[in-house]
């Protein structure tokens, strides 16, 4: 008879698809305790700056640009956002394609400044800023900057990952630093949560609690705005009949203002 690689239920040693579940499952659970709290401070942040107009710009490095990815240009999701990443230094600001080449792009903190600005960001915009360390430079040089400007920031965050670094940022400060509302993520330090037999840890958590955060903050949000009578310019899938149409025209109410690109 042919045994089974993996572990039956109630048993989480060893690395395996069950094991991962079992140990993620508290982990999603702690990350929904912040509904009554970070979340709604969030959602309350993020419905006033849409009822100005504002647009939500969403910036994530590494890994943490699927956060940004997840609240804009998400069918199901907000219109009014936009996505900013590293690659627009290339794509928008004329720098050189080598420079993506870089593995230290994201801890450089001399090009936050370019990036806030190719974001055509307003001053009634609101940010998202994903980083799981929350210490890399990018990240908090574009913290800073979002406050000097006087926009309100929502960060996305480890605090036990946090907690345990040292900032990468000249200032010594941190991502949490700046934040009007901080998210936990709840990832453990180093984010992953397996181990391996002969030490080292595998399988990851933040990318998953960090969407499950964004899709929690838009259903406040859009809660608030149907409670009020308001109908909220939301995407439909683009793989459905009549998607684009619906999406393109809504769209161009920010023309200007957000970015779809690949």
């Amino acid at each position: 008879m042919a045994s089974s690689k993996h572990g039956g239920p109630g048993e989480t040693a060893g690395v395996s698809a069950q094991s991962y579940v079992q140990l993620l499952t508290p982990i999603l659970a702690a990350v929904t305790e912040q509904i009554d709290g970070p979340i709604q401070q969030a959602a309350d942040l993020v419905t006033s700056a849409l009822r100005a107009d504002g647009v939500i710009q969403a910036f994530g490095s590494g890994h943490s640009e699927a956060l940004a990815m997840e609240i804009a240009g998400r069918a199901g999701g907000l219109i009014a956002t936009n996505r900013i990443a590293l690659r627009d230094l290339v794509l928008l600001g004329g720098e050189p394609p080598e420079l993506l080449r870089s593995a230290e792009l994201e801890r450089d903190p001399s090009y936050s400044r370019k990036l806030y600005e190719l974001s055509a960001a307003r001053p009634g915009d609101l940010f998202v800023i994903a980083s799981n360390s929350g210490v890399n430079g990018s990240i908090v040089e574009m913290a800073s900057i979002v406050k000097e400007h006087g926009h309100p920031l929502i960060a996305i965050t480890s605090l036990q990952h946090t907690g345990g670094m040292d900032s990468r940022h000249p200032s010594g400060k941190k991502l949490i630093d700046f934040a009007d509302v901080v998210l936990d993520n709840h990832a453990p330090y180093g984010d992953s949560v397996l181990d391996l037999p002969d030490g080292g840890k595998v399988c990851a958590v933040s990318s998953i609690t960090a969407a499950l955060l964004a899709q929690m903050l838009v259903a406040e949000v859009l809660r608030r705005l149907t409670d009020a009578g308001e109908t909220p310019p939301v995407y439909l899938s683009a793989n459905i009949p009549g998607g684009d149409d619906h999406n393109h025209a809504l769209e161009a109410q920010y023309a200007g203002r957000i970015r779809r690109s690949a």
